[in-house]
């Protein structure tokens, strides 16, 4: 019967025969020392979904995080990645996510002054009747009542704005320099358009002219 890492050591992998303790085996010569394979492969499938897990825990506020890409990281398809995850981790990629993002938004609710549709799109989620139902199944009540619970209990909210800025929901614009070479490119842009123009019409008055 399997047990452990997955599964029970064949006599001598360890280095010594069944029941002697002298680390030699059954003919007396000193064997190397080994891993079960039951072990590796064990070490490796945790290896791998490590790495998908480590992904989600980086992306987990994107909308578009895809669980087909996730998986990809692990080397397994999407189906056998599910099974594996949560008979590693004891739940599905989809409730890791999810316990994620609702951690994230309680913290939110309860710190910041910001409106529970800025709080939904902040924590990877795209529709606010989605994240309102996915918030009240994990927690017992929807954004709103949550905030009403909480609010007040702790110090001051944190303004909206530095909030903002602390989740990540600001996205950046040029840079100075860049946005200064914008503005001088279409500065001369427009000036070679002006000179033209002008040349045109001298052109053509000294045309009439004649």
């Amino acid at each position: 019967e399997e047990r452990g890492f997955g599964g029970s050591a064949p006599d001598g992998v360890w280095g010594g025969a069944p029941g002697d303790g002298t680390g030699r085996g059954g003919g007396g010569e000193k064997t190397a020392m080994s891993v079960p394979r039951a072990t590796i492969g064990f070490m490796d499938k945790l290896r791998r979904l490590r790495l998908a897990k480590d992904v989600m825990d980086r992306d987990w506020a994107e909308p578009e995080l895809d669980l087909d890409a996730v998986a990809a990281h692990a080397g397994y398809s999407r189906f056998h990645f599910i099974r594996a995850f949560k008979e590693a981790y004891g739940e599905t990629p989809g409730q890791y996510l999810t316990h994620r993002r609702i951690d994230r938004a309680e913290d939110l609710l309860r710190t910041a002054d910001l409106s529970v549709t800025e709080i939904c799109h902040l924590v990877g989620y795209t529709s606010l009747g989605t994240f309102s139902a996915r918030f009240k199944a994990w927690t017992g009540l929807n954004p709103s009542e949550y905030r009403a619970k909480h609010l007040g209990r702790g110090a001051a909210l944190i303004p909206g704005c530095y909030a903002m800025l602390w989740a990540g929901g600001f996205r950046p614009g040029p840079a100075p320099g860049a946005q200064g070479a914008q503005g001088a490119q279409g500065a001369q842009d427009t000036g070679g358009a002006r000179s033209s123009l002008a040349r045109s019409s001298q052109a053509r008055n000294s045309g009439e002219a004649d």
